[in-house]
């Protein structure tokens, strides 16, 4: 996170027109045993302080007992938050948590008797660590945030910021008055429903009939049964809000390429890629899609983000915008509904390609 953390602050500071240094300067040593902790290298007395973290970035590397080396886990990130919160708290004016990949917040419900992560470690910031707001992008349920009912939490939607350069991009490419936006599961209907909005579209939906037994931690999926107007010679955007091992997504490609789709973009913002990129990769050289538009929101492998199918849109400035905004005490209330602004883009680019 720590060259994110310096575009961050390189907008921040245009937009400040300061040259002054905005990023604490911190140590994470560890003990022989893995044991960490983490010291605050500078005063942060009376400062609006800022804990940006990416809970996704399994790169960050630290060394246990008897040679073994142990990547960072949603679980490491996250006490990192907690420590660094423990050494600056009675010292900082107040705290904002940036997480744009929401820690746990992929276990959002309980169904069993099973834990409830993502709700109790927002409760634990809130109540026990004294943290003043939580931020986050896109997060995997919105309905999250009723384990806060007291307190700031705010979801940002990177609509806005994907779409612009998806439009500069594929605008020679795409046919906007013959297109099709596709909700890969029940899950990202009401995602799918803003692009549907925004481009005028209709919209599709794939429902996922899923094995009852759960297998490596999830319920297989037995398969994808679409409900939707016909897209035969249409161009599609499939549009989800993370990618994980991606099997459902090249799924729903092959299937749309068999019933007639012209073309397919996937536009998501996490690309996890739990089980690398192979899949995609030979789904595209077999034309199966065009191009994957997604975020630096949480970390992609450097070898990824040369592939000539993924298209990786910088949130550094979105990020810049909330901490300066927020620094001001000014609402947000922009940021977070971008679709007057998105719409009146989409229109302009198609009134555009009507003059030609």
């Amino acid at each position: 996170m720590a060259k994110r953390g310096e575009k961050i602050e390189s907008n921040i500071k245009k937009l400040l027109q300061t040259n002054d240094k905005l990023i604490v300067p911190i140590k994470q040593p560890r003990f022989g045993n893995g044991e960490g902790k983490i010291e605050i290298c500078d005063s942060v007395r009376a400062k609006d302080i800022y804990i940006l973290s990416d809970v996704g970035n399994y790169s960050i590397t630290y060394s246990l007992p008897n040679g073994i080396t142990n990547h960072y886990s949603p679980d490491d990130h996250f006490r990192d938050i907690q420590r660094a919160i423990i050494a600056m708290r009675n010292h900082a004016d107040k705290i904002t948590v940036i997480m744009p990949l929401l820690y746990s917040s992929r276990q959002h419900r309980r169904k069993n008797r099973e834990s409830l992560d993502c709700a109790t470690a927002l409760q634990e910031l809130n109540t026990f660590y004294g943290v003043k707001s939580i931020i986050t992008i896109d997060v995997h349920d919105p309905n999250i945030t009723n384990a806060l009912p007291l307190n700031s939490f705010e979801n940002i939607y990177p609509t806005g910021l994907i779409l612009k350069e998806f439009l500069d991009k594929e605008i020679k490419h795409i046919d906007l008055d013959n297109l099709i936006i596709i909700s890969p599961d029940t899950g990202a209907v009401e995602r799918a429903r803003f692009y549907s909005s925004v481009f005028k579209s209709p919209l599709g939906i794939f429902y996922k009939q899923r094995d009852y037994n759960v297998v490596n931690g999830k319920n297989e999926i037995i398969s994808h049964d679409y409900a939707g107007p016909d897209v035969k010679g249409k161009d599609a955007i499939v549009v989800d809000d993370m990618i994980s091992s991606g099997d459902s997504s090249i799924d729903v490609a092959e299937q749309l390429t068999s019933m007639g789709v012209n073309n397919i973009y996937f536009i998501v913002t996490f690309p996890l890629f739990v089980n690398g990129i192979s899949k995609f990769q030979q789904a595209y050289k077999e034309g199966k899609f065009k191009k994957l538009y997604t975020t630096n929101f949480t970390y992609i492998p450097e070898e990824f983000m040369k592939e000539p199918w993924l298209e990786v849109v910088d949130g550094s400035e979105l990020l810049a915008r909330i901490i300066t905004t927020l620094n001001k005490d000014q609402s947000i209330a922009s940021l977070i509904d971008e679709k007057s602004e998105v719409a009146s883009h989409v229109d302009e680019m198609r009134l555009l390609l009507r003059k030609k």
